[in-house]
C-alpha cells in the first residue's frame, strides 16, 4: 500500500507553484528557504516524480507537477469551503447551489430555469463569467452547476457533462415608439427598415441569426450588439431598436407596453444546456434542474 499523502508538502508545493519560485513562497509563509525546499522535495520523493524544472532564475512546473497543480487547486479550494460548509450544515442551511450562468445566457431565461430551485427555499449563489471560465470553475469543483446556450466542448483535460435543459425559439420584438413612428410593414421583411440590436458572436445564437438574414434576404443596420442580453433588452426598451428574445421570456415581454411583438422564428432556435462535472448526478438541487426525482 502506498504511503498516505503528506497534505503538509502538498500545500508548500502549491504554495511555490503559484509563487513561481522557492525563495517568493518561503517569504509568503514566512518560513525558511532550505525548510520549504526541503518539503517539497519531501513532496517529490513520495511521489516518485520531479515537480519543478529551472526557468532561468525561477522554476517552471514539469507535466507531473502540473498534474499534482491541478489536484492541489480542488484540495485546497475545498479547504477554503469546509468552515462555510460546516457552519451551514450547523445552521440548517446546508442545502445551497453554487451556479454560474454564462454571460450571453438571456437573464429571464435564467430565471425560469432555476425557478425549481428557488421555490424550494434553498441558498442560491449565482456567479456570471465567460464560458471557458466558468467551465475552468466547475472542473475545479468551485461550481455545482453551469449554465449555458451551448454544450462543453470535447476536452480530454476536463471530464464534463452536458444535459440539455429544452430550447425555445426566437420572436423579435421593437420599441412600441419606433414602430409608431415608421410603420415598417411585415415580418420579417419589416427587420431590414429598422436598426437592429443582436448579441455579440460570443452567443451561440449569433451565428444563426446571421445566416437566417442571409437566407432572408435582410440587410439591417445593426445599431448595437451586446454581450449581456438585459443590457441588449433595456436599450431595446429605451427605443434604440428592434431586437430577438428566447420565446420562453415572450410572455412576460409581451405584457409590456412599450413593446410591440414583430413576430416569430420557429427556424432560429436558442438551446439551454446545464454542464455538470459529474456523469451521475448527487447533488439533489443539479437533480431538481434535470427535472429528476
Amino acid at each position: 500500500m502506498a504511503a498516505p499523502l503528506n497534505y503538509r508538502h502538498l500545500y508548500y508545493f502549491w504554495v511555490v507553484a503559484k509563487e513561481g519560485g522557492i525563495a517568493r513562497a518561503a517569504e509568503r509563509l514566512e518560513m525558511a528557504i532550505q525548510t520549504v525546499s526541503a518539503q517539497v522535495r519531501a513532496l517529490e520523493q513520495s511521489l516518485g516524480y520531479a515537480l519543478f524544472k529551472p526557468a532561468g532564475r525561477a522554476l517552471a512546473l514539469t507535466e507531473a507537477g502540473q498534474a499534482a497543480l491541478t489536484y492541489a487547486d480542488q484540495i485546497f479550494q475545498l479547504g477554503e469551503e469546509l468552515p462555510e460548509a460546516v457552519r451551514d450544515a450547523a445552521t440548517g442551511q446546508a442545502l445551497r447551489l453554487r451556479v454560474g450562468m454564462s454571460d450571453g445566457l438571456p437573464k429571464l431565461v435564467v430565471r425560469q430555469l432555476l425557478h425549481p430551485v428557488v421555490e424550494t427555499g434553498a441558498r442560491l449563489l449565482c456567479h456570471e463569467d465567460e464560458f471557458d471560465r466558468l467551465l475552468a470553475d466547475l472542473a475545479l469543483h468551485r461550481l455545482d452547476a453551469v449554465l449555458s446556450d451551448r454544450a462543453a466542448p470535447a476536452n480530454p483535460n476536463l471530464r464534463l457533462y452536458s444535459h440539455k435543459l429544452g430550447e425555445a425559439p426566437l420572436a423579435w420584438f421593437a420599441p412600441a415608439s419606433l414602430f409608431a413612428k415608421r410603420r415598417p410593414g411585415k415580418f420579417p421583411a419589416c427587420l431590414a427598415t429598422l436598426p437592429l440590436l443582436l448579441p455579440t458572436g460570443h452567443t451561440a445564437v449569433r451565428p444563426r441569426i446571421d445566416q437566417w438574414l442571409e437566407r432572408e434576404g435582410l440587410r439591417p443596420r445593426i445599431a448595437g450588439e451586446f454581450e449581456d442580453s438585459a443590457l441588449l433588452a433595456a436599450f431595446g426598451l429605451s427605443g434604440m431598436g428592434a431586437f430577438p428574445a428566447s420565446s420562453w421570456s415572450q410572455a412576460e415581454l409581451v405584457a409590456d407596453p412599450r413593446l410591440v411583438l414583430l413576430g416569430e422564428t420557429p427556424q432560429l432556435v436558442e438551446a439551454f444546456y446545464l454542464i455538470s462535472a459529474e456523469r451521475r448526478i448527487h447533488h439533489p438541487l443539479v437533480q431538481r434542474l434535470l427535472g429528476e426525482p
